[in-house]
This record gives C-alpha cells, structure tokens and sequence, in this order.
C-alpha cells in the first residue's frame, strides 16, 4: 500500500546513527554530537525582538504565498548589497527553509526521466529529491586532492541532452570547501554553453574564512542569472535554524511554478518569522562576526588535531562549520563485536566505544570520510579529541 516513490527511497544512514545516539543517551551515556548541521549560538537579540514585536502587533494572520512584499524587496537589497544582483520581488520567493526552497525548485523544473548533475559527496537530500520529482541523479565523484570541487571539465562529460540541471552547493555541505571566481568561471563556462539550470545553494555564503572571496555563481555573468536558480535563507548565518526561513531568486517563470506548488503544500512561510528575517537581511551585519571568529578558532583546532592523528587526512576547509577528514586506513579493523568495513560501521564504532556522534560519509555518497560539524563549544571539541585519540590509538 506504500507508493513506489517512498518504497524505492533508501533509508538514511544519518537517522540511524541519530536514533541510535538518542537511544544511548536514554540510558545515560554522554554523548558528544558533532553531527547536528546548525550553530551552537542563539538568535542574535535585535533579530528575536523583531519577532516579540510581530507577536505583538498581531501580524499573525495569512501572508501573501510568495511572502510579504516588505521580505521580499529587503532580500532583494540584500542581494543587491552583498552579491550585485539585480532582482525584483517577483523573481523572489520565501519558503519554510532553504531545503524547501532547494525541493521546490527541483519540482517545478524536472521532468521524469530528466538527469540532475550533482557532485559528490553532496548534501544527503539532493538525490532524494530528484528521485522524488522522478529525476535521475548523475552523480560526479570528486577529489580530496582538489578539495572535493568539481571542475568544469567534469561537468562537461556529464552532460547529456536529458541534463535538466546542475546542483552546486558552494560552501559545501559535507565539506566545507568554497569555490574561488575562477573556479566557478570555469564551471560557468560550460553552463553558458549548454541548456540546463543551475540550482546555486549558497547557504553557507557568509560561513568563510581567511579572507576567502565569497562569490555569487549568477554574479559571473548576466546569461547566468537566467539560468540559474539562486537559493539561500538564514538559519545558518542568523543561527535562525528554527524559524524555518528560505528563499530562491530566479527567472520569474520558474518562481511561479515554485508558487504554485508551496500554494498546494505548504502556503507562506510562518509570518512571524517572516518579520524577524527582515530585521535579519536588513539590519546589522556585525552581529555574524561573532560566531565566524569563534567558528574560526575552533576549525584550527579541530582540523590540526586531527591530521595529527596517524592514518586520518583532510582537505582544509574555506567555509561552512563541517570538516570531512579521510577515515578509511581504519577499515578493516577489528573489535571485539564490530568489524570496520564502511564509513557507517566506523560511525557507529566511535558512537559506542567514544561516545562521539558523526555523519558516515556515504550518507554524502563518498564512502571512506565522516563529517564532523565543529558548530559545538571549544570544551566539548577537546573532550571529543581526546576521546577519539584515545579510541583510535586503542584500535590501531
């Protein structure tokens, strides 16, 4: 009785290490989670009262579908601002999070039977969302070496004239890496050249460090902007995770679609937190320098302890608060109740015998990794060190 759809859909090895972490913490064990893909911090102050005073203002009722026009045209100076992308508010919608933003597009665009490029390791919902909207998923494996960016090279050898589109996650989650503007030239290049969409998630835009230049994919060039489907929000950068906010900028013919499909699921997203994502966009920007200094501090931490550590490797990472150190020396290794053949089993390996909850990367499609989130205190990250030193030292 269960649709096609749902019965074909592999389960997620992420939800299994949760419930098993969940089911450990039940019965008293201290778990360390570097799993969770959300900042430690709290609603900066100014963006909370915006929403005390929507509360109060009893703007509690219905929006328009797309969002109120007052967040849509601060998004669009946003994007103005930051990116020096002209946009008018019907090329904007606002959705319940970015994930919605990144599901509808993909909706409103592909046909069955339609092919979606996405390098891997990607972030785990972009295949299930094709196969949902039944796409197929063309997945291209990138390099450690190369900090796991895909080149424009690549990309043309995918292609193939069912290409409806290309995923490109920059800052990348699972990996943290960024694409410079001639690396993302390159890629524009080929997309110029041939029909398909860019769906650019850039979520992580503001998650950069070292002075790395963050650059817009649909800033490159004025073709691209048509083409490309631009999505973004602010749980990451505002630590808004929970308030459900995101939104894509694209050719107004493919915000439509996405409009009339959020119309029939879900309508507008939360009016209140609408309210406080426009003091978010519009308001102060010195209120994320906090977090990026502390999530700078605890990258080098995190990524020198860990090449310290005989066997593991990992690509340095310019952005987001993930690092996705190579594992895989590890396998074949041996306890007393578990054999390490997988990313999966060395996940649920650190779980029981270090307490220390991570991602397997081939919940990313790139078996032989795990991605540790560092968006947890600097205390919490020395004890998980010095348990994973300890229980690797133990195996080996």
């Amino acid at each position: 009785m269960i649709a096609d759809r749902v019965k074909n859909m592999d389960a997620s090895p992420t939800m299994m290490v949760a419930a098993e972490a969940k089911k450990l913490k039940s019965q008293g064990v201290n778990i360390i989670d570097l799993s969770v893909g959300e900042p430690d911090f709290h609603t900066p102050n100014p963006i909370k009262d915006a929403g005390k005073i929507a509360i109060d203002e009893n703007r509690t009722r219905y929006t328009l579908n797309q969002g109120t026009v007052e967040l849509r045209t601060a998004i669009a100076a946003k994007l103005k601002r930051d990116n020096h992308l002209d946009y008018n508010i019907n090329e904007i919608i606002v959705s319940n999070g970015a994930k919605q933003s990144v599901f509808n597009a993909i909706l409103a665009t592909v046909n069955p039977g339609d092919e979606v490029i996405i390098p891997a390791p990607y972030w785990v919902s972009y295949p299930a969302m094709v196969h949902l909207a039944d796409g197929i998923s063309v997945i291209i494996d990138t390099d450690e070496k190369n900090g796991f960016k895909v080149t424009g090279e690549q990309l043309r050898k995918a292609i193939t004239p069912k290409t409806k589109m290309f995923i490109l996650c920059n800052p990348s989650n699972p990996t943290g890496s960024a694409y410079t503007k001639e690396e993302l030239q390159e890629i524009a290049e080929v997309a110029l050249e041939n029909n398909f969409y860019i769906l650019s998630d850039e979520i992580y835009e503001k998650m950069v460090y070292d002075d790395f230049n963050f650059v817009s994919f649909p800033s490159l060039h004025p073709d691209l902007k048509k083409k490309t489907i631009l999505v973004n929000g602010v749980s990451k950068t505002y630590a808004m995770t929970g308030w459900r906010i995101g939104y894509a900028a694209g050719p107004e013919a493919v915000i439509n679609g996405i409009n009339k499909i959020q119309s029939h699921t879900t309508s507008h997203a939360s009016s209140i937190s609408q309210s406080a994502a426009i003091e978010a966009v519009a308001g102060p920007q010195y209120i994320i320098d906090e977090m990026l200094i502390e999530f700078r501090k605890r990258r080098e931490y995190i990524f020198n302890e860990l090449i310290s550590i005989s066997g593991v490797s990992c690509y340095k990472p310019e952005g987001a608060f993930y690092l996705f150190p190579n594992i895989s020396t590890f396998f074949n290794h041996h306890t007393e109740t578990l054999r390490i053949e997988s990313s999966f089993d060395f996940a649920m390996f650190l779980l029981h015998e270090a307490h220390i909850a991570v991602v397997p990367g081939s919940a990313f499609g790139k078996e032989g990794y795990i991605r540790l989130s560092y968006a947890t205190s600097m205390d919490h990250l020395k004890e998980a060190v010095y348990r994973l030193k300890k229980t690797l030292n133990h195996l080996i």
